[in-house]
């Protein structure tokens, strides 16, 4: 079967060509990619290429298809794995392997470290470690990009999991977030930041008492609480608030008093930014947990800390990168119960927009974007639909579906794009 992707060559040299599959060995599975979201860790891969930690040194020679949240249907099963996929099914895929035989050993992950599979593709072969590893994960729920969407939200989970707090007197660390605590997201009307604040005011197992949201541009703040409203947050008994740090003359002092005074037991930080992470060190209640979420681009990126507070106020100190399996599928089923990220949206594109928005994802401003790879669309944002639906009907219809949906990208405007571009 011919698949068309987009192949990682080296350094900044990505390309889009159509080649052979091979014929799939009993071990492995044939899939049709539907939906791939372009991560920033993508964008990283292709300016470092050889030198990154997940793919290959030979990279030149033996190009690797590029794209790890993707979601898609099963075309073909091998026998060993008949018994547990079907062809049909949808699917979404754990890129995390830890799998010591793949391409780079324990850090190979499909987007990263394969020829033939990754999410910026229209067909691919996933090999049998996937599976081993309990890796290609089933998606019942409606849609595709919720499931392509799986793996971002599943490193929000992976983090506030990651978070624990001291019993005084003992040595035990009491895993997750403080339930009933107080809760900072700093920086976060991001990407990942909405869906932190997405995954927190909806989980039922465990949540803090109040969540502030800080960033400093105001329109930001505001698609935010229009995405998830601090209504919404009071019906799980959450105090949602969202707060520009930007107009505030003492950040700090201003924030800690939100909490009368007692500061806060979790801390997120969503931009490697040294002065966010001081404002985070600095607000941490007794026994706080200070989670550093966002990845720096400099191995030698370091700021200031309270030692004083370690010492004496059990100031601690997290960070995550991705999530496992396990976070995966909690997101998954959190999906399928009608948790919709399609907040985190605000760009649409087929395959020939995959290497344009993958090289310069930085200076695109907004959201996730989404790639459908059997389309060829131009990267276009969701809410341009409107302007570009007076010349063309499809996008005058894409516009009609979204602004039905609040402006964001849906279930019905996805089905749409699919049957018609």
């Amino acid at each position: 079967m011919k698949t068309k992707a987009v192949r990682l060559y080296g350094k900044n040299d990505l390309r889009l060509e159509e080649f052979d599959l091979p014929a799939i060995k009993d071990n492995e599975i044939l899939a049709k990619v539907i939906c791939d979201s372009i991560c920033m860790s993508s964008y990283k891969a292709t300016h470092e290429a050889d030198i990154h930690k997940r793919v290959p040194r030979n990279v030149a020679e033996n190009p690797v298809i590029i794209g790890h949240e993707f979601a898609g249907e099963i075309v073909e099963v091998g026998a060993k794995w008949s018994g547990e996929f079907i062809a049909g099914e949808k699917f979404s895929i754990q890129p995390a392997l830890n799998d010591p035989n793949g391409p780079v050993g324990i850090l190979s992950a499909p987007g990263y470290s394969y020829g033939y599979i990754g999410g910026d593709a229209t067909y691919i072969i996933i090999p049998d470690e996937v599976m081993k590893n309990g890796c290609l994960l089933h998606y019942t729920g409606k849609g595709y990009y919720p499931a392509s969407l799986s793996e971002p939200l599943s490193c929000v989970i992976g983090a506030m999991h990651a978070n624990y707090h001291t019993t005084p007197g003992s040595y035990i660390h009491n895993m997750e977030i403080r339930d009933g605590g107080n809760m900072a997201i700093l920086a976060g009307v991001g990407p990942m930041g909405l869906a932190a604040i997405n995954y927190a005011i909806n989980r039922t197992d465990r949540k803090p008492r109040l969540i502030v949201v800080t960033d400093i541009d105001r329109q930001r703040l505001d698609r935010a609480a229009l995405l998830y409203s601090v209504e919404e947050a009071a019906k799980n008994d959450i105090k949602l608030l969202y707060v520009n740090t930007g107009a505030m003359e003492k950040p700090e002092d201003e924030l800690r008093a939100l909490t009368g005074g007692k500061g806060y037991d979790d801390v997120f930080v969503f931009a490697p930014v040294a002065p966010i992470i001081e404002q985070a060190d600095g607000i941490l209640a007794f026994d706080g947990c200070l989670n550093f979420f966002a990845g720096p681009a400099k191995t030698d990126f370091k700021a200031p800390f309270n030692f004083y507070n370690v010492h004496y106020a059990s100031s601690h100190v997290v960070g995550t990168s991705g999530g496992n399996t396990d976070d995966m599928k909690e997101a998954l089923a959190m999906m399928v119960s009608g948790l919709d990220p399609a907040g985190l949206v605000t760009h649409i594109g087929g395959i020939n927009a995959v290497i344009d928005t993958t090289m310069n994802l930085p200076s695109i401003p907004g959201g996730k974007k989404l790639i459908y790879t059997h389309i060829d669309m131009p990267l276009t944002s969701i809410a341009e639909f409107g302007e570009r639906g007076k010349a063309d009907p499809l996008f005058a219809e894409l516009n009609r579906l979204c602004e039905r949906n609040n402006g964001l990208w849906n279930i019905e405007a996805e089905e749409y794009l699919l049957k018609n571009f």
